[in-house]
């Protein structure tokens, strides 16, 4: 199966290729040196909004409660 996978290299170059997902390392581009998979973090977001993530929503409720209390001392 290939899959897009981000490789680096010893220099500090990331690439990112759409490859074979078994594959482990592939020549660097830039620089001809070896280049390692890595593996990324996954970036998620919980809904606070549905309610469903109780700790998503009182921090959502904390964070616009202050984004208020600012707004109004702003415009004071």
């Amino acid at each position: 199966m290939r899959i897009f996978i981000d490789f680096k290299c010893s220099n500090g170059h990331t690439t990112e290729k759409f490859i074979d997902n078994k594959t482990k390392e592939i020549e660097c581009p830039i620089c001809s040196e070896i280049a390692s998979k890595v593996i990324s973090p996954v970036r998620s977001l919980l809904d606070p909004i549905s309610g469903d993530f109780v700790g998503a929503t009182m921090k959502w409720a904390r964070d616009r409660e202050k984004k208020i209390q600012k707004e109004r001392k702003a415009n004071s």
